[in-house]
């Protein structure tokens, strides 16, 4: 009797001690790694927006996490834990923007850099797919005319407009830019004296933007190509008719939804005319500004 009792009593002590052993097992936290970003050149989406950065495993994309960016373009965290094995297998890193209160788990259309992992580290920017693009090449003209204006005769006010293209009847495209993908949109800007006066959003170059709010009037849009003529209802601190000569003409690319009435980081295309800028059929050349773009690296 005493045998069997202690042989029941070492079955019951084993069942306790395997019983623990396995769920010691299941409380064990999943292993991970680090994520460390070094990024420059970013700005700050405001309250709205947020950066997320995502890693694409067997082609699916896996977040890391969000963060926000001050004035200074500090970053509020350049180091996330990511699942150890996920971030081991990850092929390509991407850093979108998406809204702040974001019900969607998938990545935004608003793909803004990526890299390709080689080895422990990917190289960002916006040239790898299925960021914004290749910018390496761009280029443009523009030529001031006002052709909006209906008032008979020329009346010698060319220099309040601006128009992004080759001057002719009609004029014709004149914009050397990647094709953007879903989610993006090119806009124009004249920096007046109270700040940055959009021309309009536009995709393609061989047709009117958005719109033509300070144009002469509403019978008269414009020609085929992006641009603004400055008559009508001037911003606050402008004053119209607005003289486009010395001032900077830029062309930014912007997200869509836009974050900012203010041009987004990404500036690809500037100028400043000089003073005594002549009008069409008087041309002048964009200057390429890539330092608007932001560069880095991802490590893992």
């Amino acid at each position: 009797m005493r045998k069997v009792s202690f042989v029941f009593f070492l079955t019951i002590l084993s069942s306790i001690i395997f019983v623990s052993c396995d769920d010691d097992s299941d409380n064990d936290s999943p292993t991970t790694s680090n994520l460390q970003l070094d990024i420059d050149g970013l700005t700050n989406l405001g309250s709205d927006f947020v950066y997320e950065g995502w890693v694409m495993v067997d082609g699916t994309p896996v977040t890391t996490g969000t963060f926000r960016v001050n004035d200074a373009g500090e970053l509020s965290s350049t180091s996330f834990n990511v699942d150890a094995a996920t971030l081991s297998n990850a092929t390509k890193f991407i850093l979108t923007i998406e809204p702040a209160n974001d019900p969607d788990p998938a990545p935004s259309d608003q793909k803004l850099i990526a890299g390709d992992f080689s080895g422990e580290t990917a190289t960002i920017s916006t040239t790898t797919a299925p960021a914004i693009g290749d910018f390496s090449m761009a280029a443009g003209s523009l030529f001031l005319r006002t052709p909006t204006d209906e008032s008979e005769g020329n009346n010698d006010n060319d220099q309040n407009g601006v128009w992004f293209g080759n001057p002719g009847m009609p004029p014709t495209a004149g914009l050397t830019l990647p094709e953007l993908p879903e989610g993006w949109a090119y806009e124009g800007w004249v920096i007046g004296d109270a700040g940055p006066i959009s021309t309009g959003t536009f995709t393609s170059f061989d047709m009117r933007d958005s719109g033509n709010p300070f144009s002469g009037t509403e019978n008269n849009a414009g020609p085929p190509v992006p641009g603004e003529d400055f008559f009508n209802n001037a911003p606050t601190g402008e004053t119209f008719p607005l003289d486009v000569r010395g001032r900077k003409v830029v062309i930014s690319v912007e997200p869509v939804p836009d974050n900012s009435p203010a041009p987004f980081l990404l500036k690809p295309l500037e100028i400043t005319l000089a003073d005594d800028a002549a009008p069409a059929p008087t041309q002048f050349s964009f200057e390429r500004n890539l330092t608007s773009f932001p560069t880095g690296t991802v490590t893992r």
